[in-house]
């Protein structure tokens, strides 16, 4: 028979949601030009490994689940690894949404959990004429990343998430419903921060999400990754 689908609960949606407003540590580029591409800058992947069921498929908005190294292409060289950071535990980020680079964000589409991908990124979709010096990535560096997926799960800016932040049920989420937002998930957590930690994540959450200014995040503004039911 099949397995009654679990209701999410509050600390699962939550979880969801902390991921999502923190700052994830790992490949967030700074935004290039997009400018036109020739057939150089794209994308390459080659499949190493593909499970007999493929399902689900990632898509944008997507929580997904994965350990990936990362290599310069010009010597071969290992400038990061998943698995020697946070214990070893694999990565879980947004797909789609410029958590990571964005040549990553493209490699990682259309991809099921089990299977393994090796991906050649050109410099405009990776870091460009700045590289990036904390991981000894030289200007218009090529990279190449061996990934392998864990897990494709709905992504975490649901409607029912923002309900249960939005307390006032006025369609937006103020700097206060937020902060309240934050001491929960902090305090479920149980880890030790420095109390700025807070007032810089809330800062963060505003500066990247409340794209008019207005001191309100709204539904729509929240909603970036525009989910199918919505």
């Amino acid at each position: 028979g099949t397995v009654p689908r679990r209701r999410p609960t509050r600390s699962d949606m939550g979880r969801g949601l902390t991921l999502l407003l923190l700052p994830l540590a790992l490949l967030a580029a700074p935004a290039q030009g997009e400018g036109s591409r020739d057939a150089a800058e794209e994308v390459q992947i080659e499949m190493l490994h593909l499970p007999e069921t493929c399902s689900p498929k990632s898509k944008k908005g997507d929580l997904l689940n994965a350990h990936y190294d990362g290599f310069l292409a010009s010597d071969g060289s290992k400038f990061y690894c998943s698995r020697t950071q946070n214990e070893g535990h694999p990565k879980w980020f947004v797909l789609g949404v410029g958590q990571v680079i964005k040549g990553l964000d493209i490699a990682m589409m259309n991809m099921c959990p089990g299977e393994k991908r090796k991906v050649t990124i050109p410099p405009s979709l990776a870091y460009g004429q700045q590289g990036f010096a904390q991981l000894k990535i030289p200007p218009n560096a090529t990279l190449i990343f061996e990934i392998e997926l864990y897990a494709v799960n709905k992504g975490p800016r649901s409607v029912e998430a923002f309900k249960q932040i939005d307390k006032d049920s006025d369609k937006k989420l103020s700097e206060l419903e937020i902060s309240q937002y934050l001491k929960e998930e902090f305090a479920r957590d149980g880890k030790k921060r420095h109390p700025s930690a807070h007032d810089e994540i809330l800062a963060d959450i505003f500066k990247k999400n409340d794209h008019d200014g207005d001191g309100f995040i709204s539904a729509k503004e929240y909603n970036v990754y525009q989910h199918d039911e919505l």
